[in-house]
């Protein structure tokens, strides 16, 4: 038997006024002109999905295609331009940082006008405020004006808040995201109690990891358009081939590889304030990175054998150059890397002229998360060593992982327990 529908949306579709100059909005309102003077922009067009009670669901996609919007027009807080939301249970929304609080109040004053303003009386807010005070863990600052308050202590109590109030349907738009580590696993194992007690759960995230670890399905969304919806899984594969422009195709619908071409960064995202110097004798003129599918991707699974490839073409004779590779997470720090020295495997006397490819191929075992991938082919030159070009920052890798571990990267400890 099929759950209960919790959601329903239907032919949804969210359209803005966008105007060249602020006098011909006010032209408009005032009725003198009877010429548009608007260009109609869809946020959301012919949107239509349903959530089932007990379900948890994330919406993904790039960014301007839709996601907040949709949350806010189930959660009340925009309106539609055309289509219907049918909502059957209370609802608690986590949206923008600090919607909902008033900056000049203290955090406990907040708690009671979240919780009047969701409906709830004194005496009901007075029987959650320990749980509230305890999930929140932001001691006495409790008592001092949000306004006072770090993003981490802000969404600390907007989330305690969110979940103490014994919603049915909990909606959640990346304001996780700023939380700590420690908080961030504190949330999702009150999202894995709330699916066991048959609770709904919506939520939009960056993080392809907690996509895939948590949600029972996934819609994927597009410049407001909804390509498709399925499992985790085939909705972050496909998400990763819109990363790099190229047309979603579901998994099982292809039978070849989707492999770079001539000029692989023309597919590829790259950083286009990237770092270069050098004295360019030797000169990286591409790159790009594959994933285990051959597909060029920004998002790699971990666990799984990705490539990283270079082209470099040689001005002046070279010999023996040293190409290499380097994974900085965002903070700048390098976390790992290799080069053709390490590995030994040499290109012997390239003549100027010649263009040399380098395939690197190795386990993705970073933790999931953001990191920055450079490029270099270094040498020696007249007997010193020499720079011939680096490129830092060239683009960024995404890091998907439904299973992280302490540190920057994982051993793949394997666990046995023995009991009395």
């Amino acid at each position: 038997m099929e759950s209960k529908k919790v959601i329903q949306i239907k032919h949804l579709e969210k359209m803005y006024k966008l105007y060249d100059k602020p006098s011909d909005r006010l032209r408009e309102s005032l009725g003198f002109s009877r010429k548009k003077l608007y260009r109609e922009h869809y946020a959301l067009r012919d949107i239509n999905f349903d959530v089932h009670e007990g379900e948890c669901v994330g919406i993904i996609g790039t960014n301007g295609s839709g996601k907040s919007t949709i949350l806010k027009i189930i959660t009340g807080v925009l309106a539609p331009t055309a289509g219907s939301v049918e909502v059957d249970g209370r609802i608690s929304a986590l949206l923008e940082l600090g919607a909902g609080f008033n900056g000049e109040y203290s955090g406990l004053e907040n708690v009671y006008l979240n919780g009047t303003m969701l409906g709830f009386s004194k005496e009901e807010i007075d029987r959650r405020l320990d749980s509230i005070l305890e999930f929140a863990d932001i001691g006495d600052f409790i008592n001092q004006p949000v306004k006072t308050y770090s993003s981490g202590m802000f969404v600390r109590l907007a989330f305690a808040v969110a979940i103490n109030i014994d919603p049915e349907i909990l909606i959640v738009d990346e304001a996780l995201s700023v939380g700590d580590v420690f908080f961030q696993a504190k949330c999702y194992h009150k999202f894995e109690e709330f699916k066991k007690q048959g609770k709904t759960i919506l939520f939009v995230s960056h993080d392809l990891g907690s996509i895939v670890k948590y949600c029972d399905r996934v819609i994927l969304l597009n410049q407001g358009v909804m390509l498709d919806q399925g499992s985790a899984k085939e909705m972050v594969d496909m998400y990763k081939q819109l990363l790099v422009h190229q047309n979603p195709v579901k998994q099982g619908s292809s039978d070849g590889e989707e492999t770079a071409g001539e000029n692989w960064r023309e597919g590829f995202a790259v950083n286009p304030d990237t770092l270069e110097y050098g004295e360019k004798q030797a000169e990286i003129v591409d790159f790009v990175v594959l994933d285990c599918k051959g597909r060029q991707s920004n998002a790699i699974d971990k666990g799984t054998r990705f490539q990283i490839k270079m082209r470099v073409h040689f001005n002046e004779d070279i010999q023996q150059p040293i190409m290499a590779y380097t994974f900085k997470n965002i903070q700048g720090t390098e976390i790992t890397g290799t080069n053709t020295m390490y590995e030994k495997v040499y290109v012997r006397h390239p003549e100027a002229g010649k263009t040399c490819e380098v395939t690197f191929e190795q386990e993705m075992n970073l933790q999931g998360g953001e990191y920055l991938l450079s490029f270099g082919c270094t040498g020696y030159r007249n007997g010193e060593f020499t720079v011939f070009h680096r490129l830092y920052d060239a683009c960024n890798i995404t890091v998907v992982s439904s299973k992280d571990t302490v540190g920057f990267y994982d051993m793949n400890s394997r666990i046995s327990v023995k009991e009395d």
